[in-house]
């Protein structure tokens, strides 16, 4: 376990994947937006939405959509901008010394040091397949931070390895990528209505293609909704935005997202074989789950650029806790896509 102070490593918590594609014109491996999206049903339903832009937002419906959609009651939802919102919430509103499991996604342990909190991690080990042994998770933890699927390793945790951790503390499980699963296998959504110290976080942004609308929400026990909600403005999700939350929440959606993790599952094999074939890369996570891949090369920094110079962007793998310059995340494309990388990685000499 280590409790990092350094300036470099505050840059780095801050380093996302849309960085790496600013430049445009690059086929995006960076990002883990579904491609594709939104589709054009849900891009007509937030257009019409405009019509009401001169009311102010009123979120029941989208709260009321989504408490149907996982089964829970109203008072179990926050409706955020986005899951970044939440990040910066738990950091300011709720208690206990923080602990956040890594290589994960750094939006959270950024948000808890800019509250002024000193926060410890536990790096889990890339000889155990990124995999969780939940006694490595310090006893006097008060919040612990977990993806699910994990970001950046795509490693799937077992619900029964993750519910204990939520007794007599705050446990915080990041499933902006369950959707992405078929099946939505080990989500804990349904939990936290007899869990009081469980929370757990959604995004709509990645299967739905919605980052620049900034929606996602908050499922927890009502006292831990109340005391999150007190943290934000006025307003703080836009009328576009809910009427999103309102359409992703639908069984129809719920469908399609089901159709599309399988379809991306039978791409992630596609893209594991077509990676198999260069010996020089290495796959610590024997059976990824989420909509992106983590590989290791030893010469994974320089061929980063070298594909960027063939026009494919890649996702650094450096700048998340406990990984290092060879490491790169690659989001899961079709298949013709991933067949380009393969010319790519061949002229790049992978």
């Amino acid at each position: 376990m280590s409790a990092p102070t350094d300036a470099a490593g505050e840059e780095a918590l801050r380093h996302h994947g849309d960085a790496e594609v600013r430049e445009g014109g690059l086929t995006d491996l960076a990002v883990n937006v579904r491609a594709g999206t939104p589709p054009s049903w849900l891009r007509e339903r937030i257009a019409a939405s405009l019509a009401d832009l001169a009311a102010y937002p009123d979120g029941r419906a989208a709260r009321r959509a989504v408490a149907e959609r996982h089964g829970l009651p109203e008072e179990c939802v926050l409706l955020t901008s986005g899951a970044a919102e939440a990040f910066v919430l738990i950091a300011r509103t709720l208690r206990g010394r923080p602990c956040v499991v890594h290589p994960q996604f750094t939006e959270p342990e950024a948000a808890l040091r800019a509250a002024g909190l000193p926060v410890d991690r536990v790096l889990l080990r890339v000889e155990d397949g990124f995999r969780l042994d939940p006694a490595a998770v310090p006893g006097d933890a008060g919040l612990v931070v977990v993806g699910n699927p994990t970001n950046p390793t795509s490693v799937l945790h077992p619900a029964a390895d993750l519910l204990p951790l939520a007794a007599g503390r705050i446990l915080v499980v990041d499933e902006a990528f369950m959707d992405a699963v078929p099946g939505e296998r080990e989500s804990l959504a349904a939990a936290v209505a007899t869990v009081p110290g469980l929370v757990v976080l959604r995004s709509l942004t990645k299967t739905w293609g919605l980052a620049g609308l900034r929606i996602g929400y908050v499922l927890a026990a009502p006292e831990l909704v109340e005391t999150l909600a007190a943290g934000q403005p006025l307003w703080p999700v836009s009328t576009p935005a809910l009427t999103a939350a309102v359409a992703c929440s639908s069984p129809r959606a719920v469908a399609e997202a089901e159709e599309a993790a399988a379809r991306i599952a039978a791409h992630r094999t596609h893209l594991l074989g077509a990676l198999g074939a260069f010996g020089a890369f290495s796959r610590p996570v024997r059976d990824p789950r989420g909509p992106f891949v983590l590989v290791h090369h030893p010469d994974g920094a320089a061929l980063r650029l070298r594909l960027r110079a063939l026009g494919f962007a890649l996702r650094r793998g450096d700048t998340f806790p406990g990984l290092g310059p060879g490491w790169l995340r690659l989001a899961v494309r079709d298949p013709a896509t991933t067949d380009a990388l393969t010319h790519a990685l061949r002229a790049a000499g992978a």
